[in-house]
């Protein structure tokens, strides 16, 4: 499931895990909707791909760290409207 998906490694890649979408950009990873983790073995198993996500993204963080690359924070630049080109 997430073996293909390396966190801030582009602005192409997105996963769903139930409702729950995720979007990789290179400077933050988005997780929009939700999921919902029932007592059951599908329960189990969304439970298990957030998991291996969440520990993919802390691993990619932790990496930057040690490098010494990872900044206090990162400016989140507002959205932008563009005129349609296609209209």
């Amino acid at each position: 499931m997430t073996g293909k998906f390396k966190p801030y490694a582009n602005e192409a890649d997105v996963l769903r895990i139930g409702d729950l979408e995720i979007e990789n950009r290179v400077d933050r990873v988005s997780l929009t909707g939700d999921v919902v983790l029932t007592r059951d073995q599908a329960g189990l198993a969304l439970a298990r791909q957030l998991q291996v996500l969440i520990g993919g993204i802390v691993k990619a963080l932790e990496a930057l760290e040690a490098e010494e690359q990872l900044p206090q924070t990162v400016e989140l630049k507002a959205a932008r409207t563009v005129t349609n080109p296609f209209a």
